[in-house]
């Protein structure tokens, strides 16, 4: 019962409001409130009130400006990097040796024989003095339909605004053959139109190789790739042309053709302890073949450099075997290396450098440790789950880094525009490389897929940074390995160990020696921090209200307060407005009120009406009482009270 009476009372008071008007309230509010100017307002004279007004609002404007600068701040969500030196023993990092080279020659001649023997009497032709006028016919034994796939042209540039294309064995250049090539890369037969010769002599005449590529054999729909150099777009051309051959090759097949560990690694010091060949962990790398890690971590546990140093540090003898290049792949002799963390993927192609033959390379290594604040700071991933695109090189078990991030956003566009998977990234399941054969226009499409900056910018924003990052900084120094005086008993002892020969087999052009160790065991961390934080945009809200205001949180609470009872009375004379005027609505529809209790009671008396023929007879109007009948009982005309809180109620 009580809790019945509560709501009843709480109803009451709703319907009755804070019992002031507008203008009450406003006048209340500035009377009582702690901020400093709407006293002023109220209790001053007409002129400083007008003055004390205009200053209010000034302020409160300035407020409020403040304040939106220091939101907007906040939520920029800027960082602040800081950095620290700390001393610990660290974790000797991944090591990568591969060789420049990434297959023997010798292994994998059979399948280069007719590229070999193209690129030859391309160059033969090149070399003419005169393009297109050679006294020899184009050899019967050349694959010339390996050569029209991905052909080589000569362009004459000494007419810019007409240059013409030559192809180059073709003895007589016919007029029809002579294409039109406008400033732009690629070109449509269908709009070009043929130039008039030159009557220039052959030593005035430019010309420059490029690169034929087109969307099928035989399309007009072709594109030039021009280089300034010949040795530019012959290595280009042979790398586009192996790519197709090499691409149809097991794996198994391909690791066979590479450069075997116990072949490439001749002697390996860790600190103090011996170790061979069999502690590196070996894997398929599309450029360099086969690439050996020491360290990777995926089997043991990383190992830790016990000191800084040279002396505790790895040492390696590696032999390239340059002997064994093939001669239009590989322009650069060496091994290629990269430092990098345990069960990450190496990404040479980036991130590795060269070490000469003939030297011994020491590389001493500084820390670098990176930690990014994520989200909302900076779009930075843990481990790549939020990332959209799908992690080709997972297959490897790597972590995550935005280096295989972008190359499988690449392969994934490749394999949607161009139905197959590029030789250089791994794949997914279902999807075969791209060749030649099987894939005519591929290499047009792999060379406008690489070109097209909406297809990159789309991987761009893809991908995100790792938020915990580490990085060596590396400084190299090289001389002389081995030195003339030693060079003879340490070929010696390394052509008999490995090859179990009296025999030298080894020689300066073959031979690298490495150095990796640790400089210092000072490391860096960069770390970043929130510039701006939730106490830090509290403490300067309330700074910029207190100093232009005087206010404070109570002051902002007494706003609240009359915004509260501002709203309150709106609804209440909604409420109001509402019923009155559905009763205007019930007036128009009844026009002529019912008879009231009084008004019964008044009829009744003076003209003896009764209550059951109250609703058949007018007002005006009343019968006389039939003999007998008995007088009517007044008493039931009488008003009861309504009882509407009910018998325990107590009114207001």
């Amino acid at each position: 019962m009580n809790l019945k009476k509560y709501f009843i009372r709480a109803l009451h008071r709703l319907q009755k409001g804070p019992g002031y008007t507008y203008k009450e309230l406003l006048v209340w509010y500035c009377d009582n409130t702690n901020t400093h100017g709407p006293k002023r307002i109220i209790k001053e004279g007409p002129k400083k009130k007008f003055i004390w007004f205009f200053l209010t609002l000034l302020f409160a404007s300035l407020v409020f400006w403040q304040w939106g600068i220091l939101i907007n701040t906040y939520l920029s969500y800027n960082v602040t990097s800081s950095l620290s030196i700390g001393f610990k023993t660290m974790k000797f990092p991944a090591v990568t040796v591969c060789n420049a080279n990434p297959f023997k020659y010798s292994e994998v001649k059979h399948l280069l024989k007719d590229l070999d023997r193209l690129i030859e009497a391309a160059l033969e032709r090149i070399l003419q003095p005169t393009p297109g006028n050679s006294s020899e016919n184009v050899s019967p034994s050349l694959n010339m339909e390996l050569w029209n796939q991905i052909p080589l042209v000569l362009i004459d540039e000494h007419d810019k605004d007409n240059p013409i294309i030559l192809d180059i064995f073709e003895s007589d250049q016919p007029a029809g053959n002579e294409i039109f090539m406008s400033n732009e890369t690629s070109m449509d037969n269908e709009t070009a139109t043929p130039p008039a010769p030159a009557n220039v002599t052959s030593e005035e005449k430019k010309y420059k190789l490029a690169v034929k590529l087109c969307s099928h054999e035989g399309s007009d729909n072709c594109t030039y790739r021009n280089f300034s150099s010949a040795a530019q777009a012959v290595s280009e051309w042979y790398v586009l042309q192996s790519t197709s051959i090499l691409a149809k090759v097991p794996l198994q097949d391909r690791i066979r053709m590479g450069y075997q560990a116990e072949d490439m690694i001749l002697a390996c010091l860790y600190g103090a302890e011996p170790c061979n060949y069999k502690n590196f962990t070996q894997i398929y790398h599309p450029d360099h073949g086969n690439c050996y890690i020491f360290n990777w971590g995926m089997d043991e546990e990383a190992l830790n450099s016990s000191n800084p140093g040279a002396e505790f540090g790895l040492k390696l003898i590696l032999d390239i075997s340059q002997q064994d290049y093939i001669p239009y792949l590989s322009s650069a002799a060496g091994a290629r290396l990269m430092l990098h963390q345990q069960k990450s993927f190496p990404f040479l192609k980036d991130q590795g450098i060269y070490a000469m033959v003939g030297t011994e390379t020491s590389i001493g290594v500084l820390v670098d440790e990176l930690e990014r604040m994520g989200y909302p700071y900076s779009d930075c991933t843990v481990n790549g789950s939020d990332v959209p695109v799908k992690n080709l090189y997972s297959q490897y078990n790597t972590s995550y880094s935005i280096q295989a991030c972008l190359r499988s956003c690449f392969q994934n566009h490749m394999i949607e525009t161009c139905g197959c998977g590029h030789y250089m990234f791994p794949l997914p399941e279902g999807v075969n490389y791209c060749n030649n054969e099987d894939n005519p226009g591929w290499a047009y499409c792999y060379s406008s897929l690489r070109s097209s900056i909406r297809d990159r910018q789309i991987c761009i924003d893809s991908c995100k940074e790792t938020c915990n990052d580490t990085q060596y900084k590396m400084t190299i120094s090289m001389a002389d390995w081995p030195s003339e005086a030693s060079e003879d008993w340490i070929f010696h002892i390394l052509s008999y160990e490995r090859d179990m020969s009296t025999n030298v087999t080894l020689d300066r052009n073959g031979i690298i020696k490495l150095n990796i160790y640790f400089q210092e065991y000072n490391y860096r961390t960069i770390s970043e921090s929130a510039a701006t934080t939730i106490v830090w945009l509290l403490s300067n809200l309330g700074g910029q209200f207190g100093f232009w205001m005087g206010g404070s949180v109570l002051c902002l609470i007494e706003f609240g307060e009359i915004i509260i009872d501002s709203l309150w009375i709106t609804v209440i004379h909604v409420i109001s407005w509402c019923k009155g005027l559905k009763q205007k609505r019930a007036q128009v529809r009844y026009p002529d009120a019912p008879p009231t209790v009084s008004e019964l009671v008044e009829a009744h008396t003076n003209l003896g009406f009764q209550p059951e023929d109250a609703g058949t007879l007018p007002r005006d109007e009343a019968l006389p009482p039939e003999p007998g009948t008995p007088p009517p009982n007044y008493d039931s005309l009488r008003v009861q009270p309504l009882d509407v809180l009910g018998p325990d109620s107590d009114a207001e």
